[in-house]
């Protein structure tokens, strides 16, 4: 598997956001994740988006990381926040996950980020299942979704 960074904006990057956002769409029935982002949330060195291909050059998983500070919608000073980490359905139980958790950890790391959050769903249980194998505990709510029943945060210090 070869990790890239990339744009936000990239085709690959459009395609995976798609497909990832159709996912969201079958598992709560809505139109997606509708977190404001911005392709600039991505770049260096306040956070970073990654792609990972195949050995024919496909893009079958992504992740990134966005800097947060201490905001109004729960966020702390220092926060690194974990963002639409997907795996194409035909490439999922091969730790492809993990890899792209660590790397987006390590980023973060380095750009000086403190802790990584992230913000996921009771109808995903297998991404509350890998955050929590990967040193993920439960943390105060925060982001777009704070209030919905349905959200479930999780923090790890860096």
């Amino acid at each position: 598997m070869d990790i890239r960074r990339v744009s936000f904006d990239h085709p690959d990057a459009v395609k995976l956001n798609d497909q990832v956002q159709a996912e969201y769409h079958v598992r709560y029935g809505d139109g997606g994740d509708a977190t404001p982002l911005d392709p600039s949330d991505f770049d260096p060195p306040n956070g970073v988006y990654l792609i990972a291909y195949d050995e024919s050059d496909t893009p079958v998983a992504t992740g990134g990381w966005r800097a947060q500070d201490a905001n109004d919608e729960g966020n702390l000073d220092g926060d690194a926040e974990l963002k639409r980490m997907y795996v194409v359905d035909a490439m999922r139980g091969r730790g492809l996950a993990r890899r792209m958790l660590t790397a987006l950890e390590e980023d973060a790391r380095s750009a000086g980020r403190r802790r990584m959050v992230l913000e996921t769903g009771t109808e995903q249980p297998e991404a509350i299942a890998l955050y929590t194998s990967s040193g993920y505990e439960p943390c105060g709510k925060f982001g777009y979704y704070r209030f919905h029943e349905s959200s479930r945060c999780f923090a790890k210090p860096l």
